[in-house]
């Protein structure tokens, strides 16, 4: 869920629609998989980290906690970049840049290196890869949706509407807990003493169910019956991604933990597919770009303090079922957050735009009645009148 750079890229250049863009569609395809795993992938060595340098595990989630902070809060500063040296520079030194953090992460001596080269520089490295792919397939199919990018980089603006403070304040407080569970569940499944392979396989699990949750969602909320509603669902997916944690909460073997991942995976998939489209929906796609960097600046502060903060938990009780219990906790009341501002504030804006819509539409009916009445009085006009030779001349059958 990395953040979106604007693309002011020119708009008149034909997509091929195909040939060297499927290359580039699977080279976007790797490099959206990484930067996706990358932050949950980094729990499988929690463990290891937490004996080589004597650390917490609150200190070691600083590091899954940071490499998302980057993918979410540096959309501004991809954007200039692209603007202004175009995607394929940015990216190559993105690539380098990932690269070189995990290079240089293998000489750290403590936690805070870690931060530096794996938070940090990769983290950056992977958000100046990603963020300029979503351009890439855009100039290189042109049948994908596209935003007319605003003169604006950030219209702040979007701060006056209700429904966009409603999104991100329940956005916020999801991200609090919806990457705890993913990055915890490695470790508790080494603390039951299963193998490092079976508890890696966990994430392994959960995100092949990831795969196929996200495109039956996005099928699912087009539907004609479910696009006006697609709030509601995604306040359903919060809510069923909160529940699993809480029951998740009750896993005591690896059987459960498999059972965890693959409610996690879907419901996870759910609001993947989903966030950005709601935030579309509420804001329209005019302001689309500025909210979602914004919502995005404010998220990478929020996402910040979830991991950490379940980490000072469980350091100070040694339980994994508070860690999920909390988890679960912050989801759930983002997801009420976001029903009830659907009620109050959503869905009375979007009725408010449709009775402008249906005031507009009748004042334009007396214009299209005068043109109408003046279509028709040309015609009996016609009617009344033959031509002949180029010439009109009035027929005494039907002359007045």
């Amino acid at each position: 869920m990395g953040g979106v750079a604007v693309d002011d890229g020119p708009s008149g250049v034909k997509a091929p629609d195909g040939g060297w863009g499927w290359a580039v569609l699977f080279g976007c395809f790797v490099i959206t998989g990484f930067s996706y795993a990358f932050p949950k992938a980094m729990s499988v060595f929690f463990k290891e980290l937490i004996r080589e340098f004597g650390v917490g595990y609150s200190d070691t989630a600083w590091i899954s906690s940071i490499l998302l902070a980057m993918l979410y809060g540096t959309g501004p500063l991809c954007s200039m970049c692209v603007n202004r040296f175009g995607c394929r520079p940015v990216m190559i030194v993105g690539g380098l840049f990932a690269s070189a953090g995990m290079i240089t992460a293998s000489y750290c001596t403590n936690i805070i290196q870690v931060y530096l080269t794996v938070g940090v520089i990769t983290g950056l490295g992977l958000a100046l890869n990603f963020q300029p792919s979503l351009i890439m397939l855009n100039r290189y199919f042109s049948k994908v949706l596209k935003k007319k990018a605003p003169q604006k980089l950030l219209d702040f603006s979007v701060f006056r509407d209700g429904g966009f403070l409603v999104y991100t304040i329940a956005a916020s407080i999801m991200v609090l807990g919806l990457f705890v569970p993913p990055v915890f569940v490695v470790s508790y499944a080494k603390d039951l003493h299963y193998p490092d392979t079976k508890a890696a396989f966990l994430l392994t699990i959960l995100g092949f169910v990831d795969i196929f949750a996200r495109p039956i969602c996005g099928i699912v909320a087009g539907l004609k019956w479910v696009r006006p509603r697609c709030v509601y669902l995604f306040s359903f997916a919060m809510f069923f991604n909160g529940f699993t944690d809480l029951m998740g909460s009750m896993s005591y073997n690896y059987d459960g933990l498999v059972v965890f991942c693959i409610f996690f995976g879907i419901s996870y998939g759910m609001v993947g597919a989903l966030q950005f489209e709601v935030l579309m929906a509420i804001i329209g796609t005019q302001k689309f770009s500025s909210a979602i960097g914004l919502v995005l600046l404010i998220e990478a502060v929020a996402v910040l303090i979830g991991p950490p903060s379940a980490g000072k938990v469980l350091d100070a009780t040694g339980k994994y079922m508070f860690v999920f219990i909390m988890a679960g906790t912050e989801v759930v009341t983002s997801a009420v957050v976001l029903a009830l501002g659907n009620i109050c504030c959503i869905k009375k804006k979007t009725e408010h735009k449709e009775d402008a819509e249906e005031r507009e539409e009748l004042n334009k009916m007396p214009s299209q009645k005068a043109e109408g009445d003046k279509v028709d009085s040309l015609e009996v006009e016609h009617f009344l009148k033959d031509e002949k030779n180029g010439e009109v001349v009035t027929n005494p059958e039907t002359c007045v």
